[in-house]
């Protein structure tokens, strides 16, 4: 039965999509915006509204960005969906790839049509030095696209070696 069907890929898009939507609307319920509450020294919940991109890209452009962030990451999501329903059953590691950005980008798409923005929460700081808050769909996206430039970038370069060892 390995490697699963590309439906079983489709229930990892809706695992991510469902522990995103259920950590912002539990954040959203208990916090007030923009107030702290420290998980440990360098952690923070912080209850956030992103109405641009990543890292607030265009976060002030007057309005029109929310049309753009939200038809782009919609085709973006079509051409994935219809990637990840393509691949080969062998292409596991793609297929856990896309399944995992594909579920991030519908995250944060669904957050930005039902409210116009996107809720981020968790707030990583050191010294003064906060990273831009993020969420669930943010970090199922990065993992996704780590996956993807292991698989690209790494992978084959361990094979290349791998052969000229065997050589």
């Amino acid at each position: 039965m390995w490697p699963p069907y590309p439906w079983l890929w489709l229930l990892v898009t809706g695992v991510v999509v469902y522990f995103d939507w259920e950590t912002k609307h539990m954040v959203s319920e208990a916090l007030t915006l923009y107030r702290p509450v420290e998980v440990f020294s360098w952690l923070n919940i912080t209850l956030a509204h992103n109405y641009g991109a990543a890292f607030s890209f265009l976060a002030d452009a007057g309005g029109w960005q929310r049309w753009l962030f939200t038809v782009l990451p919609a085709a973006v999501s079509l051409f994935l969906l219809v990637w990840l329903l393509r691949l080969p059953r062998q292409d596991w590691l793609t297929a856990l790839s896309l399944a995992l950005v594909l579920g991030g980008a519908i995250g944060n798409l669904a957050g930005r049509i039902k409210y116009g923005y996107v809720v981020d929460f968790v707030d990583v700081h050191h010294g003064g030095w906060h990273f831009p808050a993020f969420n669930v769909a943010d970090a199922a996206i990065t993992c996704g696209i780590a996956l993807l430039l292991i698989e690209g970038i790494l992978l084959p370069l361990f094979k290349r070696k791998a052969q000229v060892v065997e050589e």
